[in-house]
């Protein structure tokens, strides 16, 4: 461990909040209570913009892996502040295999991103076909962010319902993926809901999320319950 990775442990050590790590370790079931300090967001947020501007950055980024969890998230952070997006793809490369649980990837919203780089599409189909369960769910989750809206086009659909994981938080986030394209591309998306077409259990969940929904209307909601229970 490098002299700034030791002062910024000591740093997340002395904001422990006793009653927000309890909190937090009962989200994260998959994440061991040692690792846990319970540092609120905010001041992580903070703790990361310093280290963004810190001459000493890329040794932190360097210095993995980390003891800690709020480690992992600080980690995230710094690296969603990187502007270049080369740099920011490499450093997820070395980061993302060390994630161990849904908070510290679905933090994870990279600056870089926002413009829809041209390669990052093929970028997060690479990232859908990892076997580490985490980078998948990374992955998912920035087609639900960046390829939702104006982005969008028909195959990133595709590229979804063929995640092929038993993993709890893969699943879930392939039918979160789902449910928001429900909201987003109805027409184009409502064909994934027909038996066949996703998992079971993803397919139920999605149509469930989406029924809770308030962003789809009350006929596009009469027809997925239809679907429902067709199956």
């Amino acid at each position: 461990m490098n002299c700034e990775t030791e002062e910024i442990r000591s740093r997340l050590l002395a904001l422990e909040d006793a009653g927000y790590r309890s909190f937090q370790c009962g989200l994260m079931p998959t994440v061991d209570p040692n690792r846990v300090i319970g540092v609120r967001m905010p001041l992580l947020r903070q703790l990361a913009g310093e280290i963004s501007r810190s001459p000493n950055r890329e040794q932190f980024l360097k210095d993995l892996p980390h003891r800690y969890y709020e480690e992992d998230n600080l980690h995230g952070l710094v690296i969603c502040r990187i502007r270049d997006y080369s740099q920011t793809v490499a450093e997820l490369e070395r980061f993302l295999p060390q994630v161990d649980n849904w908070a510290t990837c679905d933090l994870l919203s990279p600056a870089a991103f926002r413009q829809h780089p041209q390669p990052l599409p093929e970028q997060i189909c690479s990232w859908l076909g990892a076997s580490h369960p985490y980078t998948v769910r990374f992955g998912l989750g920035m087609l639900l962010k960046f390829y939702l809206d104006e982005a969008f086009e028909p195959r990133y659909l595709e590229w979804a319902a063929r995640v092929d994981s038993r993993e709890y938080y893969v699943q879930m986030m392939v039918a979160w993926y789902f449910a928001t394209a429900l909201a987003k591309v109805y027409q184009e998306a409502l064909p994934y809901l027909e038996v066949g077409r996703l998992e079971p259990w993803v397919r139920r969940k999605a149509i469930q999320k989406a029924l809770e929904s308030r962003r789809i209307p009350p006929a596009h909601k009469e027809h997925l319950r239809k679907l429902r229970e067709e199956g």
